[in-house]
């Protein structure tokens, strides 16, 4: 039996591959999202030479005025929120993944993503027409604070609801079936809601849930940082505990791990990460889920302190290989973030189903 004086040691999973590949791997990583930010600057309805984007960053100033509008005002913040969408969803994916010890788990799938939803109509449908985004994007900072509180509240609803439930049900097939028909109910409350909404409301609802990087003001930038770098610090904090979880509730428990502590910390974070990121771009699908697998994949390991970094990286260069495809460089068109990441991250999300039977070693 453990003396109680001794402080008890949480043990990582076994590595495999070497680090060295780890390392040179996350540097590419690096490497890539930095091209791709610069390349999502640069390309768009209009394209912009990398010389005068290079001089609108550093130096903030063009002898061409519209180049400087659209870099500064749109493009910058466009390429930073799309960097905070690859990381926040792709981590709160990882997160439910070893909660649950299930490969099929994410925002989206375990309805978390619908309860944010839930929180975002609330606010837009269920106070008139001033209540409406546009309207609330008007009230700056304060108002920016309000739909990530309603976001988030939603979000920590439907998790609290599953972690009740995931206390009784240990099967994580049956969890996850529960956790799709909690979303579909709180998608069902969300269409009675709009179904006795007034047709202006329902309009931008309804643009809000194709899901959209451009939306985001200054204003909401400043907050939406915030709360995803608290969020991700939040997870990193757990990683420990986290690599933990991995081995079994019982054996982690014995390790001196206090499961309701590492359980409410997960949840912080995810509702945060995943309220704010819906509460200002929409439901975006998938990341969550396939972001992790192709990480573990290409990493060959399930220590999170390396795994949380490198989601990150590529959550983040995924993001944004989306947003240069959805805003099809020389044209004016513009589609749907979602739509992007839905064609990218099915097919993924079906190789993860074919290949499920490896996919079980990582979480036992």
């Amino acid at each position: 039996m453990m003396a109680l004086s001794e402080k008890p040691t949480l043990v990582s999973p076994p590595l495999s591959g070497s680090e060295k590949n780890r390392s040179a791997l996350l540097t590419l990583l690096a490497v890539l999202a930095v091209i791709f930010f610069i390349l999502d600057i640069m390309l768009g309805s209009v394209a912009i030479p990398f010389r005068e984007v290079f001089k609108i960053i550093f130096l903030h100033e063009s002898d061409n005025q519209a180049w400087l509008f659209i870099i500064e005002k749109i493009r910058v913040p466009k390429a930073l929120t799309a960097v905070l969408v690859g990381c926040g969803l792709s981590v709160s994916g990882l997160q439910m993944q070893t909660l649950f010890r299930n490969p099929l788990a994410g925002p989206s799938e375990l309805g978390i993503t619908a309860g944010a939803g839930l929180g975002v109509a609330a606010v837009m449908l269920a106070g008139g027409s001033s209540a409406s985004i546009y309207a609330i994007s008007q009230l700056g900072i304060p108002g920016s604070w309000l739909i990530i509180a309603m976001a988030s509240l939603g979000s920590a609803l439907v998790l609290s609801l599953i972690l009740l439930i995931a206390a009784r049900i240990r099967d994580n097939v049956i969890l996850l079936i529960v956790g799709v028909m909690i979303g579909t109910i709180t998608l069902s409350i969300i269409s009675i809601w709009q179904y006795f909404s007034q047709p202006e409301q329902l309009q931008e609802y309804i643009m809000w849930t194709f899901g959209s990087l451009g939306g985001v003001t200054r204003y909401h930038l400043y907050v939406l940082s915030a709360v995803v770098i608290f969020g991700l610090l939040l997870a990193y904090s757990a990683s420990k505990s986290l690599n933990a979880l991995l081995l079994g509730e019982n054996y982690a428990r014995s390790m001196g791990l206090s499961i309701g502590r590492t359980r409410l910390i997960i949840m912080a974070s995810t509702s945060l990460l995943t309220g704010s990121i819906t509460a200002f771009c929409g439901p975006i699908g998938f990341i969550g889920i396939a972001i992790p697998h192709i990480t573990r994949s290409l990493l060959g390991t399930a220590n999170h302190r390396v795994l949380i970094p490198g989601t990150c990286l590529m959550g983040t260069v995924l993001m944004l290989v989306c947003d240069i495809i959805a805003q099809l460089p020389g044209t004016q068109t513009v589609i749907p973030i979602n739509v992007v990441t839905s064609l990218l991250g099915a097919p993924v999300v079906i190789w993860i189903i074919i290949s499920r039977n490896n996919l079980r070693s990582s979480f036992s």
